[in-house]
């Protein structure tokens, strides 16, 4: 059964400061770096088929790092959603940096001239993002100020997908030479509708997933399915559910409710892999593209300020700032994995 009690906030900072080795500190960054991201952009067909060479392309990501010294640090990958990079992904980078844990936000979208793929889904696929994570994986590992054992990722909506699947042994073994495995794997309202071959066997780090049962952008029914499935095969997998949460509930630059009528959405397909690394549609069995009948437009959103059920335990999202009263649940992630 799903956890719908867990606070969002405290769980993430469990697994964060599992990664920091229990010290959590004052919110701070001692040094910013720019760093660049060499990786490639395929299409998911070409990424099924096993293809490697693409279009390249140089990413740029910002290493935040909370304190000075020459020891190495736990750090955490944020991958942002659609919009691209938001105050939501500074404001958690801030959160981890707090608990003594560099932040290193990667940017997909800017060094592809891409500014937010809300309504045309297809400037880049979300499993295009997977080697964007590997990349910055392999050039974070060999970073002086980080620990390779230690590096977890966590990405927002469509960048919850290659926070998630980037756990896919199938994918890692194609587009991760440097053959050093992320941590721990933390989705946030995560696209799970469509099931790859494979997707169930995984390299054995913690996978955790947090949804808003209201969401009606990216419908939790399959992260359900697919964490059941994860669960069959020996995962260690946990879903945690919102009651009343709905899409993107720790952004503030949302207003209350929104309404976009260009907006994308797949959240009634339900889509599996075929022969030559063709996508389906899993109810027809016809081949799968954006103008299948299942994608709709312009979903509301409801943005959060406090998930229910959160204020009395102590873990609230509001005015864009997590803000942990309790840091009492430890979730041990690196470098052994539970």
């Amino acid at each position: 059964m799903a956890n719908t009690s867990t606070p969002l906030a405290m769980v993430i900072a469990g697994i964060v400061i599992a990664l920091s080795g229990g010290h959590a500190g004052a919110q701070s960054v001692a040094r910013i770096e720019l760093q660049p991201i060499q990786t490639v952009t395929l299409k998911t067909q070409q990424i099924l088929t096993g293809e490697t060479k693409g279009a390249p392309a140089t990413l740029a990501g910002e290493l935040r790092i909370p304190k000075p010294g020459s020891d190495r640090l736990p750090v955490v990958v944020l991958i942002h959603g659609s919009g691209g990079v938001g105050g939501n992904v500074d404001a958690w980078a801030k959160e981890i940096n707090s608990l003594g844990v560099a932040a290193f936000i990667l940017d997909t979208f800017s060094g592809r001239g891409i500014v937010s793929t809300v309504s045309d889904q297809s400037q880049l696929d979300s499993l295009a993002m997977v080697i964007d994570a590997y990349r910055a994986l392999s050039m974070l590992a060999q970073h002086p100020r980080i620990d390779p054992a230690r590096i977890a990722v966590m990405g927002f909506s469509k960048g919850a997908v290659p926070a998630v699947y980037s756990s896919n042994e199938r994918f890692r073994k194609l587009y991760n030479p440097a053959k050093v495995s992320f941590a721990a794997h933390i989705g946030l309202y995560t696209p799970c509708n469509v099931q790859y071959r494979d997707d169930d066997k995984v390299t054995g780090a913690p996978i955790r997933l947090f949804h808003g049962i209201a969401d009606d952008y990216v419908a939790i029914a399959p992260c359900r399915g697919y964490v059941e499935r994860l669960k069959r095969a020996g995962a260690n997998v946990t879903l945690t559910e919102y009651p009343d949460a709905h899409h993107a509930y720790d952004s503030t630059a949302l207003p209350q409710r929104i309404q976009n009528p260009q907006a994308q959405t797949t959240r009634n397909c339900t889509l599996r892999e075929g022969d030559n690394g063709e996508v389906l549609n899993a109810k027809t069995g016809a081949i799968y593209t954006l103008a299948d009948s299942c994608v709709e437009h312009g979903p509301c959103r409801l943005q959060s300020s406090c998930l229910p059920g959160n204020r009395e335990s102590g873990a609230r999202i509001s005015g864009g700032n997590v803000q942990v009263e309790q840091l009492k649940l430890r979730v041990a992630v690196a470098p052994t994995p539970p």
